[in-house]
């Protein structure tokens, strides 16, 4: 098992590198001048060079690569932390440094860190609309199979796939907060109660398509499982039938639910795109288009880092939950 996990993480940090490198060039070739946004539309060469002087950007872009990553990561004594710069986060001797936002003049961690706790709020309320709303849609329409609860759930679910995600936040918008005004349009608020009504509805533009193909997922493995022996052998030792789908099929059915959720998890903590656009949502996804459009590398850079970090992280704990509960993968 301890084998199995230090593979995992090595290809966890390679693939991480790997996206790191890959955008750092990708953003880099770009046309659009970064020094020019910063300076603004009217600034004179003179003092566009001189940012460019500033940020390194004049360099050749191999010789920005290499400052980048080492600063990125490096390891400096107790002796030295006094000459830290402010943009470092420090694990031990372990300094993770991310640099200065070109457009809002703070270090990149300390924004990201700012954004994360919405975007986390977000991603915990959406999985949780995802997870209760697929489970019971899937148990329900494979109890029900061939019946007309089952054909319709089965066409919900295939509008809830292919719907795009900004049309389902149009309509909900337009049914729960123009129409009906039960909720807000968009925003965050300022208090606790503000943020959990606000996110009612972001988090269900979210969870829709993943509570779609949950539903998809757990009906299939029911319907499957429901006809196995060990099914059987409970309803003839009288197991009453809730307890049949509880305890036996549903228990087998949601060990591949956990790739599923786990992917799924490391993609919106690693921020919804779209989603917190359309709502006006200041997580890590709003601030990822943000930095986009305003060409702030530094910030392009950090919610990329932050986000396969997630993704990956994600995948590993989910590796680590399918050799903890399934026998077979220990026995690999």
């Amino acid at each position: 098992m301890l084998r199995r996990i230090s593979s995992r993480l090595a290809w966890s940090v390679f693939t991480i590198w790997a996206v790191v490198s890959l955008t750092f060039f990708i953003n880099q070739s770009l046309p659009a001048d970064a020094a020019r946004a910063i300076a603004g539309p009217q600034a004179r060469p003179a003092d566009v060079a001189r940012i460019k002087s500033q940020l390194g950007l004049d360099r050749p872009i191999w010789a920005q690569y290499r400052i980048f990553m080492g600063r990125l990561v490096h390891f400096r004594s107790s002796s030295s932390q006094g000459n830290d710069h402010s943009s470092c986060a420090k694990v031990g001797p372990v300094h993770f440094d991310l640099g200065i936002s070109y457009q809002m003049r703070r270090p990149v961690i300390d924004v990201i860190v700012e954004r994360f706790p919405r975007t986390f709020f977000l991603a915990i309320v959406a999985l949780f609309f995802e997870v209760t709303i697929g489970v019971c849609a899937g148990v329900w329409a494979a109890v029900r199979r061939n019946t007309l609860w089952d054909y319709f759930t089965v066409s919900l679910t295939l509008v809830g796939i292919s719907a795009p995600t900004f049309l389902a936040g149009i309509l909900l918008q337009y049914v729960f907060a123009y129409r009906l005004r039960w909720l807000e349009l968009d925003g965050y608020g300022t208090s606790f109660a503000e943020h959990a009504t606000r996110v009612l509805l972001p988090a269900l533009t979210l969870a829709l398509t993943g509570a779609a193909y949950y539903t998809r997922l757990v009906r299939d493995d029911m319907i499957d499982l429901l006809k196995q022996d060990f099914v059987r052998t409970a309803h003839a030792k009288g197991v009453p039938p809730l307890g049949v789908i509880v305890r036996h099929a549903l228990r087998n059915a949601l060990l591949p639910l956990i790739t599923v959720v786990g992917l799924d998890f490391g993609g919106l903590v690693g921020g919804a795109i779209v989603t917190e656009k359309l709502f006006r949502w200041p997580g890590l996804g709003q601030l990822s288009v943000d930095s986009v459009f305003n060409r702030d590398a530094p910030i392009i850079l950090g919610t990329v880092i932050f986000a396969s970090t997630a993704i990956v992280l994600s995948n590993v704990l989910v590796d680590i939950s399918y050799t903890l509960l399934d026998p077979r993968v220990r026995a690999k």
